[in-house]
C-alpha cells in the first residue's frame, strides 16, 4: 500500500512537480528529499526524484530509483508514467509506450498520460494507435476543436481520407455561432479540409468547397493558388487564364505563374513571338519586374535571343546586380547561348570603354557598368561549362584595379585560385575578401570553408568564432554545434580526416548524425504546439518532411564520409590510430610530435574554458531559475570524449559503420552511393546476402557503373571458394543472382 502524505507534505509534493516543470531541478530535488526523510517509501516522490535526476543527466541512478519506486507501489499511475517518461527521454520508445499504456489502465481518465501516449504514437508513426488515442481524448473533451482536428489528422495520416473529412464536417455542423472573420484556426481548418477533399481526387467538389467556404480565408494566396490549380486539372482554360493573371498581378516575379498562364492560353513552346508578347506585356506593366525580362531568355533563339540578352545584360550591368551570372548560368546547356552571353558582355564593355553610353563609370560606383561586366566575364570563364582560368584571372584583375575593396571581386579571385588547384592561395584570398567586410556572416563563412579545404582547422574555427557567442561554454565549436552548423562540422571532419586525425573526424561525423536525431526528436514539441496554434497544414507537411529527413544531402555526405573512414580503419588496423592516422603521419605530412603538441594545446584550452564557466556559474545567484537552468544544461553538455579518441579506438569499425549504413539504406534506397557503401561493409563482414541485396539494388539503379561491375566480380570471387560451406538456401539465392 502506498504511504499517505500529510497535508503539508502533499503540498510539498505538488511543489516538486512545479519545480520540475519550471526546470528548477535543485529546488525540486531538495523538496523531494524533504518528503522522503519522513516518508522514505513514498513511491510517487521517489519517481519524481528519479525524473529530476534524469533531467540532470544521472540516467542510471534515475532508472534504478524509478524501478525501486515501482517495486514499492506497482499500482501507482505516477510511477508508471514517470517510468515511461524515462524511457522516452532515453529514446526507448517501445518500452515507453508500454509504460504509458499500463499507467492508463490504472488511471484511464488521465489526460496528461493519454496526451503523452498519443504524442509518442505519432512520433513512432503508429497511426492506428494514434487514431485510438485521439478518439479517447475527443470523447473526454468534445468541446475542444483541436481534439476534433487532431482526430481528423490521425485518420488523414493513416490514409482514411473520407473519415478525416467526416470528422471535420461533424464538428462544423455542431457549431451554432458563425466563426469570426479573423479566426485563424477556423481559416486553417477550412483549407485543411479542402486539401483532404482534393487528395481524394474529387477536384470538382474541392473547387466548389473552396469557392463556397473560403471567402473570408486569411491565407488569400493559398486560396488563389489552389483555385488556379483546380481549374487547370478540370481543363477550364478561360478561367485558368484569369486566375493566373490575377496571381501575376499579385506577384510578378513568380516564374511558375507565367508558365501556367502560357500553357492555359494554348501557346506552343516553339511560338517565340506569341510567348514573348506575354512577357513584354508584363514587363511594360511592371517596369521593375525582373522575371518578365529574364524568363524569355529561356525560349528565345538566334537574333531574338541576342537582342533580348543585350537588353537584359545592359540593364543588369547598369544597375550593378551581383547575381546576374547566377541568374543566367542555367542557359549554358545551350552552346549557342553560352557563346552569345560573353560576346554581348564584351560588346557592352567595349562600348563603356569607348564612352558610347556617355556615363562616367556609373557615377563612380565600380560595381556598376564596366565593373559589373568584368565581374560577369570573370565568372563566365571561371564556370565549369565555359572554363578558361587565364581569361578569368585577366577579367577579375581588371575589376580589382577598378575597386580593390570590392568583396565580390576578391571572392571571385579566390574561387579562381581554388579551380587552379592552389588551395593555399585561395584560402588567403578569401580571407582577404572577408577582411574587407567584417560584418558579413556569409563572407566570414566562405573564408572559414576555404581554410578548411586547405586543412587549416584551427584557423577556420577562429574565423567562425567571430560570429559565435563569446559566453558559450566550450568556445566557438560548442556554439556551432548548438546552432547545428552542419556544413562546418562536415568540412571540419573531412579536413581532419585528410590530416589523419581520425578521432576528430569521426567525432564531427557522429555529431552530424546526432543533429539529425535531434531534428527527429524536435517533432515532439510540434505535435501539440501545432494543434494548439491551429497550424494544421504546416504540421502535416512537417510530418511528411520528417519521414524523408535523412535523404538530405548533408546527412548523406557525412554518413558516406564516416563509412569510408571506418572502412579505411578496418583495412589498415595496424597502421591506424585516433590521432595520427596511418603510420603516425597525416595526409599533409604532420608527424606525431606535432599532433601531440596540438592535442595538448586543445586540452589546455578546454580546461581553461571549464574554469571560466565554473567561475561564471559561481557568481550567479543559485536561486534564480535562469542560473539553475544554465547549470543543469552544462551538466548535460559535458563531453567525455571531446577529441573522439574513444571513437577512433574502436575494435569493430565495421560494426560502427553499420549505424550509418543502415540509415542510408533505410532512408535513401534510391541513391547508388549508399548501396555501394553498404556492399563494401557487408562483404567485409561476410554478410553475403546483404551484400548481394546492395549489389542488386545498385545494378537496378545503374548497371553500367564501373564500380557496380567491379563489386559483382568481387562478390563472385569471394563467394566461389566457400560456396560449398554456406547454407543451402543462401547458396541457391547467390547462385541464381550471380
Amino acid at each position: 500500500m502506498p504511504q499517505p502524505l500529510s497535508t503539508r507534505e502533499a503540498n510539498l509534493f505538488r511543489t516538486v512537480i512545479r519545480h520540475y516543470e519550471d526546470k528548477q531541478y535543485k529546488r525540486g530535488l531538495k523538496a523531494a528529499e524533504q518528503i522522503l526523510r519522513k516518508n522514505p517509501k513514498h513511491a510517487d516522490t521517489m519517481s519524481m526524484k528519479a525524473l529530476i535526476l534524469n533531467a540532470q543527466g544521472k540516467t542510471e541512478e534515475a532508472f534504478a530509483l524509478a524501478k525501486e519506486a515501482l517495486t514499492i507501489d506497482m499500482k501507482s499511475h505516477i510511477c508508471w508514467h514517470v517510468y515511461g517518461i524515462l524511457y522516452r527521454t532515453n529514446k526507448n520508445f517501445d518500452e515507453a509506450i508500454k509504460a504509458y499504456k499500463f499507467a492508463l489502465k490504472l488511471e484511464p481518465d488521465s489526460q496528461q498520460i493519454q496526451r503523452d501516449l498519443a504524442i509518442l504514437q505519432i512520433q513512432m508513426r503508429d497511426y492506428q494507435g494514434y487514431v485510438q488515442s485521439r478518439f479517447v481524448m475527443l470523447k473526454a473533451r468534445p468541446h475542444l476543436r483541436q481534439n476534433w482536428t487532431a482526430l481528423a489528422i490521425a485518420y488523414h495520416l493513416e490514409g482514411n481520407l473520407q473519415q478525416a473529412e467526416n470528422i471535420l464536417t461533424t464538428y462544423e455542423k455542431s457549431v451554432t455561432a458563425a466563426p469570426a472573420k479573423t479566426d485563424f484556426e477556423n481559416s486553417e481548418a477550412v483549407l485543411y479540409k479542402n486539401s483532404i477533399i482534393a487528395e481524394q481526387g474529387d477536384i470538382e467538389r474541392a473547387l466548389e468547397h473552396l469557392e463556397a467556404e473560403t471567402k473570408f480565408s486569411l491565407d488569400r494566396l493559398a486560396v488563389m493558388e489552389l483555385r488556379a490549380r483546380y481549374l487547370v486539372q478540370l481543363g477550364r482554360k478561360e478561367e485558368v487564364v484569369k486566375a493566373y493573371r490575377a496571381l501575376i498581378e499579385r506577384n510578378s516575379e513568380h516564374p511558375a505563374y507565367y508558365k501556367s498562364l502560357t500553357d492555359a492560353m494554348g501557346i506552343a513552346e516553339d511560338d517565340e513571338s506569341a510567348l514573348k508578347a506575354i512577357y513584354d506585356e508584363y514587363a511594360a506593366r511592371f517596369p521593375r519586374c525582373d522575371a518578365a525580362r529574364r524568363l524569355p531568355l529561356d525560349f528565345l533563339t538566334g537574333d531574338d535571343f541576342r537582342k533580348a540578352a543585350k537588353s537584359y545584360l545592359t540593364l543588369m550591368f547598369d544597375k550593378g546586380v551581383p547575381s546576374t551570372f547566377a541568374n543566367l548560368k542555367h542557359l549554358y546547356t545551350d552552346s549557342s547561348k553560352k557563346a552569345t552571353l560573353p560576346a554581348v558582355a564584351e560588346e557592352y564593355l567595349a562600348e563603356r570603354r569607348s564612352g558610347a553610353n556617355g556615363q562616367d563609370q556609373a557615377n563612380g560606383d565600380s560595381s556598376k557598368g564596366e565593373g559589373a561586366a568584368l565581374f560577369f566575364l570573370a565568372q563566365h570563364y571561371n564556370y565549369y561549362m565555359s572554363r578558361d582560368l587565364s581569361k578569368a584571372t585577366e577579367f577579375v584583375d581588371h575589376a580589382i584595379e577598378l575597386d580593390s575593396k570590392n568583396v565580390d571581386f576578391q571572392m571571385t579571385k579566390a574561387r579562381i585560385y581554388k579551380h587552379q588547384g592552389d588551395l593555399a592561395k585561395a584560402s588567403v584570398a578569401m580571407d582577404h575578401a572577408r577582411s574587407l567586410d567584417t560584418r558579413d556572416r556569409y563572407i566570414n563563412s566562405k573564408a572559414a570553408k576555404y581554410q578548411l579545404r586547405n586543412d587549416e582547422n584551427e584557423k577556420a574555427l577562429t574565423t567562425m568564432g567571430l560570429f559565435t557567442r563569446a559566453e558559450t561554454v566550450g568556445g566557438p565549436l560548442a556554439d556551432l554545434i548548438d546552432m547545428q552548423c552542419i556544413w562546418f562540422l562536415t568540412e571540419d571532419g573531412e579536413a581532419w580526416q585528410r590530416r589523419g586525425n581520425y578521432g576528430l573526424a569521426l567525432k564531427r561525423y557522429h555529431t552530424v548524425f546526432n543533429i539529425f536525431d535531434i531534428w527527429q526528436e524536435d517533432q515532439f514539441d510540434f505535435h501539440s504546439f501545432s494543434l494548439r496554434k491551429g497550424q494544421i497544414r504546416a504540421y502535416v507537411e512537417m510530418v511528411r518532411w520528417e519521414d524523408q529527413l535523412r535523404e538530405h544531402p548533408f546527412f548523406f555526405r557525412a554518413a558516406l564520409d564516416a563509412i569510408k573512414l571506418y572502412l579505411t580503419m578496418h583495412d589498415n588496423p595496424q597502421g591506424t590510430n585516433g590521432v595520427n592516422g596511418i603510420d603516425g603521419k597525416s595526409a599533409n605530412g604532420e608527424n606525431a610530435a606535432e599532433k601531440k603538441k596540438a592535442a595538448k594545446k586543445a586540452k589546455k584550452e578546454a580546461q581553461k574554458a571549464e574554469r571560466e564557466a565554473a567561475e561564471k556559474a559561481a557568481k550567479q545567484d543559485p536561486n534564480k531559475a535562469g542560473a539553475q537552468k544554465g547549470k543543469d544544461e552544462d551538466v548535460k553538455k559535458k563531453d567525455d570524449d571531446p577529441n573522439g579518441l574513444k571513437l577512433a579506438a574502436t575494435t569493430d569499425p565495421l560494426g560502427e559503420a553499420l549505424k550509418f549504413v543502415s540509415a542510408l539504406l533505410q532512408f535513401s534506397p534510391k541513391n547508388i552511393e549508399g548501396q555501394i557503401a553498404g556492399f563494401e561493409v557487408f562483404i567485409r563482414r561476410k554478410k553475403f546476402l546483404l551484400a548481394l541485396r546492395c549489389l542488386l539494388a545498385s545494378q537496378a539503379l545503374d548497371k553500367d557503373d564501373s564500380r557496380v561491375q567491379e563489386q559483382a566480380a568481387r562478390l563472385r570471387e569471394t563467394v566461389q571458394p566457400i560456396i560449398g560451406s554456406v547454407d543451402p538456401k543462401v547458396k541457391e539465392i547467390i547462385q541464381a543472382s550471380l
